[in-house]
């Protein structure tokens, strides 16, 4: 079993930024490929970004790239999202989730363990 938490939410205004931290537990994660997603209020949840096992690849949706940032440290056993640039339409509850194949996914269903969520609120 992998334990995930998440933690480096909270709000800020349009245009800052905020790093998201995923601190795993349980067993080291080197072996799985991690990724972030979001859900906002009314909404499903959407893939954000994912890295692979060894971090070499890295993944995005679309309306993030060039504003946020995928990484990890092993040692640590910890994954961290960079968000820079944020926009009011960021604001959602962000979810760190882990997937035993090593390669990465943009799908939900590939994913094997989530954390609990940190909620994400940017202000216009």
């Amino acid at each position: 079993q992998v334990q995930l938490v998440e933690s480096g939410g909270g709000l800020v205004q349009a245009g800052g930024s905020l790093r998201l931290s995923c601190a795993a537990s349980g067993r080291t994660i080197s072996s799985y490929a991690m990724g972030w997603f979001r859900q906002a209020p009314g909404k499903e949840r959407e893939f954000v970004a994912a890295i692979t096992a060894s971090g070499a690849r890295t993944y995005y949706t679309e309306s993030v790239k060039g504003r946020f940032t995928i990484s990890r440290d092993n040692d640590k056993n910890t994954v961290y999202l960079q968000m820079n640039s944020l926009k009011p339409e960021d604001t959602a509850v962000y979810y760190c989730a882990a997937d035993s194949s090593s390669s990465g996914s943009n799908s939900y269903s590939m994913y094997d363990y989530w954390g609990q969520g940190t909620q994400v609120t940017v202000s216009s």
